[in-house]
């Protein structure tokens, strides 16, 4: 047996004498200081890998169940969430309502007007921050930016029948007109006060911008911007909006003042006014295709239909009031081609859709984010286009409104069937319940063309009393 060197101890006792001694110092440590918490450093690094690893362990379950190799795992598949079925544009507008939409941005600032154009297949628009713009309405892309722009906010803009042609107002004081095809300018014309509203004529001879210091309009001719007629204090306060019927020969004009003007281009006179035609300032106004009634919408919440015929004992308009639409100030307004549609946007963010023969709401459209500037309604009655403060524009598909089951059910509520007018041919609703339901054969255009004709084939008495009946209409609102 090797001996040991000197001084070692033996393996045992040695061992016992080691720890003793670090047992010992580890005594005398924990007698001088008291342990450390843990650091919140390090508590929270532990906390943080912790949550990793379970989200490692998710992810790695997720991934598992979507790969198709891993067929022999045991793993309950990942929980499905409800989420809306949605096309690359479109999507649901209200679960009742079924309302496809498409949602057109580009804009910078308040979208302030919009338009159908070139058989539908295009939208035209203007926009407070300062552009006009021409898009493709099949995909929402945006084919044109028209320059040289306005230098300042547009407020209207305004296209032709036939597509050639298009206007734009704006805040610092003119009006230009494109090509539309070529986008090329044609001119720019320039007022000494500001415009508020701007609309050029169907057949696109003229243009007519509503004033806001001269409380008037501005007829210019549209190729060489000649003044035709410029008539100051046409209203008693500032003008709101202009539009030409279809015919090209007739100006209708707003106005703060509550009244709404008539002007003939040709004889250059006012054909008809109608004081406080509305209880609140008339905001916008449109014509019927056929140039016979004249749609208003108002602060007062309301839309006011009239006829705007003029006679031997008339000088007031047969109205029709469409109410109970809106929450809010009713801002724009737009007939369809056959008049048997009628759209409206409003400060309540919605777009309304009326039934002109029957004088009620048929569906409301709700999305926007902000007030509903403008409104535009598709010659084929396909497509509702809407502009807003929110910077966009929705373009809503209504090609199968009357299959939707609000509409249906809101008909059933209200008991109304369907007709045909025997004069027109025109559909129109009629209340099951009303007693007349069998007698009444014609939609409410001829009936009101009918009573118009009565009136003024009636002798000069009876005709004063229908004209005292229609001023108290008009002032009455």
């Amino acid at each position: 047996m090797a001996s040991q060197p000197p001084g070692a101890p033996s393996s045992a006792k040695a061992l016992d004498q080691e720890s003793n001694v670090q047992l010992s110092s580890l005594h005398i440590r924990d007698g001088a200081h008291r342990p450390r918490k843990l650091p919140w450093v390090a508590l929270v690094r532990a906390c943080g890998r912790f949550k990793l690893l379970l989200l490692e362990a998710r992810r790695g379950r997720l991934l598992s169940s979507l790969n198709p190799l891993a067929v022999g795992n045991d793993l309950p598949p990942p929980k499905k969430h409800w989420m809306p079925e949605k096309a690359a544009f479109w999507g649901d507008q209200e679960p009742l309502s079924k309302i496809p939409f498409k949602i057109m941005r580009g804009h910078q600032h308040i979208v302030s007007s919009c338009h159908f154009c070139v058989d539908d297949t295009k939208v035209l628009s203007g926009s407070y921050d300062c552009t006009v713009k021409l898009w493709d309405a099949v995909d929402g892309s945006m084919v044109r930016n028209f320059e040289p722009g306005p230098g300042a906010p547009v407020l209207e803009c305004s296209v032709t029948a036939d597509s050639r042609r298009i206007i734009a107002a704006s805040y610092d004081k003119t009006v230009r007109a494109w090509d539309l095809e070529t986008g090329k300018l044609l001119w720019k014309l320039s007022h000494e006060t500001f415009i508020v509203s701007c609309k050029i004529s169907p057949d696109g001879k003229y243009v007519v911008s509503g004033l806001d210091v001269d409380r008037g309009i501005c007829i210019t001719d549209a190729e060489d911007t000649t003044t035709v007629s410029h008539i100051k204090d046409h209203h008693r306060m500032s003008v709101t909006a202009c539009c030409f019927d279809p015919d090209s020969q007739k100006v209708a004009s707003v106005s703060l003042d509550r009244s709404i003007k008539i002007w003939d281009v040709t004889s250059q006179a006012t054909l008809l006014t109608i004081t406080k035609a509305h209880t609140n300032a008339i905001s916008n106004c449109c014509f019927t295709f056929s140039g016979h009634f004249l749609c208003t919408s108002s602060w007062d919440k309301t839309l006011k239909i009239w006829n705007i015929h003029t006679g031997e004992f008339r000088n007031r308009g047969a109205c029709v009031t469409l109410m109970q639409g809106h929450e809010g100030s009713v801002s724009s307004c737009h007939f369809a081609r056959d008049t048997s549609l009628l759209v409206s946007g409003g400060f309540d963010k919605t777009v309304a859709i009326w039934d002109v023969g029957e004088g009620y709401r048929k569906l409301s459209l709700k999305g926007h984010n902000d007030w509903v500037m403008d409104v535009a309604i598709s010659n084929n009655k396909k497509w509702i286009l809407s502009a807003s403060k929110d910077k966009t524009m929705r373009l809503w598909n209504i090609e199968e409104i009357d299959q939707i089951p609000l509409v249906i059910e809101y008909k059933k509520a209200r008991g109304l069937k369907l007709k045909q007018c025997e004069e027109c041919d025109r559909p129109f609703s009629i209340y099951e319940s009303d007693i007349f339901s069998e007698t009444v054969t014609k939609c409410v255009f001829c009936r009101i063309d009918a009573k118009d004709l009565s009136t003024e084939a009636s002798p000069s008495s009876e005709g004063e009393v229908s004209l005292s009946r229609e001023r108290s209409l008009g002032e009455d609102g």
